[in-house]
Order: structure tokens, then sequence, then C-alpha cells
């Protein structure tokens, strides 16, 4: 018997029993359709998270600063020096204070709004978005000015805007732990624009920020190099800069957005690989599955292997003929599996997409031809796996004692 005929006895046989064969396959559909999603979620995870590192900028160096205690601490004054020194490498630096804080304007309370103290290099006048890919809708950034004479003035994101102003903020005024503050720009929305999001954020000067921050706090500086290139190259002169001040690493963490990137590619990946190896529990219990049927079969067809024996079929044709329908109805369940996983990401991508409010912009589960090949292919071994057991079985039954079963 050639393969075509193995390959139409194999689906006539899943064909006379149709209930059985779906519950077979069940096992292998769960488990495929588990691996597509579970790696279609990882690959949008991995994808969303990169694009909103590209927004934020491939060059950038995020430079932490613990207090030392000591009179050796550097300040931002050291760092704008640094950016002058090294033109062919920095471009820019800004600090970044986080404020503690509440944020009111009348009655109104917020008091999950992030507020950051920075300088005017925080916004790209070229590019027209700040350090963190986002864009001023209204108004407009800080200035040099602002910064240096410490003015009373801030950016506002969306969220804030249409609650504390009903959509019409620019020129009015609010308080940051009681000192007012006029808002001179708008940022456009870049989240899904709720408390605590990344429109619930507040913009204004270092210097101002350093007077609303008391005691000692975790200094930050956002660097930008001269494109991804030098990245690597500009960390390694403020860390320079750095041990040359504190004689010791323990006292600062220098890292690039690439860098940044790999960790959580890293984390990712990682993940994926142990939700993987969790879902293809459920591959391996579809191939007991399909090994237990197919001993059933045996079962079922003893007199019909004893014929094909008398008329001179072979073991190997008989062994054959049953790895063929194992591996077929793995395929099959493969086939199925693939097609409900790539529907449910969909779905997935669409449930997110809704939550977020980002649209087609946001996170998309994608899967791979990688991935759904690999399913495939784990699906179809597995079933050939588990069906040669039933398989040898029937290829080593005598003839004789097969035609007398009953």
């Amino acid at each position: 018997m050639n393969l075509s005929q193995s390959f139409k006895l194999a689906v006539k046989s899943l064909l006379t029993s149709k209930m059985r064969s779906l519950l077979t396959m069940l096992g292998i559909i769960i488990g495929v359709a588990a691996v597509i999603i579970i790696t279609s979620l990882g690959n949008g995870m991995q994808n969303y998270m990169n694009d909103q590192f590209e927004e934020m900028g491939s060059n950038l160096v995020q430079v932490y600063v613990y207090p030392s205690g000591s009179s050796m601490d550097v300040t931002a004054d050291d760092m704008f020096a640094l950016v002058s020194k090294y033109p062919k490498y920095l471009t820019g630096v800004t600090p970044y204070i986080n404020v503690s804080g509440t944020v009111r304007q009348g009655s109104d309370e917020f008091k999950r709004t992030s507020i950051y103290g920075v300088s005017e290099t925080f916004y790209n006048q070229d590019k027209g978005v700040t350090m963190q890919g986002a864009n001023v809708g209204k108004g407009r950034f800080l200035s040099y000015v602002d910064v240096e004479r410490a003015q009373a003035v801030c950016i506002v994101g969306s969220y804030l805007e249409k609650e504390a102003f009903g959509g019409d903020a620019l020129g009015k005024t609010l308080t940051v732990n009681g000192a007012p503050f006029t808002i001179v720009g708008v940022l456009d929305k870049s989240g899904d624009n709720t408390e605590g999001s990344v429109d619930d954020t507040l913009y204004l000067p270092y210097t101002q920020a350093e007077r609303l921050t008391s005691g000692s706090y975790m200094d930050m500086y956002l660097f930008t190099s001269t494109d991804r290139s030098t990245a690597a190259a500009a960390k390694g002169i403020v860390e320079n800069r750095l041990y040359k001040a504190y004689q010791s690493s323990d006292y600062y963490m220098a890292m690039t957005s690439a860098e940044m990137m790999d960790a959580m590619d890293s984390m990712v990946n990682l993940l994926m690989a142990i939700l993987t190896l969790i879902a293809a529990i459920s591959l391996l219990v579809g191939g007991i599955g399909i090994m237990n049927i197919m001993l059933v079969s045996v079962t079922e067809r003893t007199r019909e292997i004893g014929i094909r024996k008398s008329l001179g079929a072979k073991g190997r044709d008989i062994r054959s003929q049953f790895i063929i329908e194992a591996g077929t109805t793995s395929a099959i369940g493969g086939t199925m599996g693939i097609l409900l996983g790539i529907l449910m990401a969909n779905i997935i991508t669409n449930v997110i997409a809704f939550a977020l409010g980002t649209g087609n912009d946001g996170f998309v589960a994608v899967p791979t031809l990688q991935g759904i090949g690999v399913a495939f292919g784990v699906s179809v071994a597995i079933g050939v796996s588990f069906g040669y057991f039933p398989a040898k079985k029937a290829a080593k039954l005598n003839p004789i004692d097969a035609l007398r079963y009953d």
C-alpha cells in the first residue's frame, strides 16, 4: 500500500466517527492554540515595548545618581558642562526630578498626577516631541528663561486639561503643593487619558521642582546622544565623570534605551518560554489521547489486520498505516488549533486596543510563520510518536489469531 492510499484510509477512518475523532484531537487543538496565542502575545508585547522605546528615543541615556551625603555630589551644572565638553557624543541633558505632591484646581484634587521637574532640553524643538515621545498639542513647552528664572509655569497632560479645566487649560492656574503655576502648554493624548496614566502628568521647571522637594532624593538625568550608534560611548563619558566624582560605582547607574530594550526583551522571552512549556503539556495530553484511541482502533480492527496479513500485507505496511493515521489525526488537530489560535489572538488584540484606547496603532498580537510552523510540526511529531506503540502492536499481530478474533 502506498502513501496516498494510507492517507485516504486514515481520513476515511476519521470521518467514520467524527465525534470520537474530534475528542481525540481536542488536546492537540487546545495545545497548539495555546502556543499560538502565547507566542503571538509575546511578539506583540515585544513590538509594543520596542515602539515605546523608539518613541522615547533610541539615543536616550538614563542616569540615576544616589545621595552620597558628601560634598562630592554632582550638580545639574556639572551635567550641562559635560554636554558642552563632548558635543560629538552628547546633544542634550535634563534633570528629571520626581516631585511628591498633590495637584489642585479649585476644589478638585488630583492625587495620582505624576509631577516632574525638567529643563527646556526635555523637549526637542526640531522633532516636536519630548524625550519620552509626547507631543505639545497646545501652547509651548518650557523655555530657557522659565528654567533659569524658576518661573511658576507648567505643562499638563490631556487628562488634567479635560478633568480640571473642561478641555481649556491654556493660561489657567493650578497649584502644586499649594504653590500656584500657570499652564503654558498642553500635551497631546498619548495613552488612555485616565487618572494615573501617562496623560495624567505635569511638567515644571526643575529649578521649581528643587524648591518643592525637601530632603535628599535620588537625582535622575536624561541625556541624548547624537544618534543610536554613539549612545554607548555617551554612556561611558557620563559614567567616567561620575566615577571621577564619587570614586565608586555604588552611587550611580546609567543605562541606554537599547540596553533597556534588550533587558525587557530577555524578560519577555523568558516569560513566554515558561508559558509555552506549560501550554505544551496540553500537547502531551493530546498525544496520550491519540495513543489511547489508536489502541482502541487496533482492537476494533483486529480482523481487518488479519485479513490484510493473510492477503500478503507485511508488518511494516500495517505499522505505516496506523502511524499515518495517528499523524493525520494530529495534523488536522494542529491545523484547527492554528486557526483557533490566530482567531483568539485577533480577538485579544481588539480587546486590548479597546481597553487602552489605542486602536490599530497600539498593541497587536502577531502570530509568526515560525511559531505557526513549530506548533504544527510539534503537533504532528507528537501524533506520530504516540501513535508508534499502537502501530507496532498492530504490526505484530498473528494473522491466524487476528482472523479468529470477535
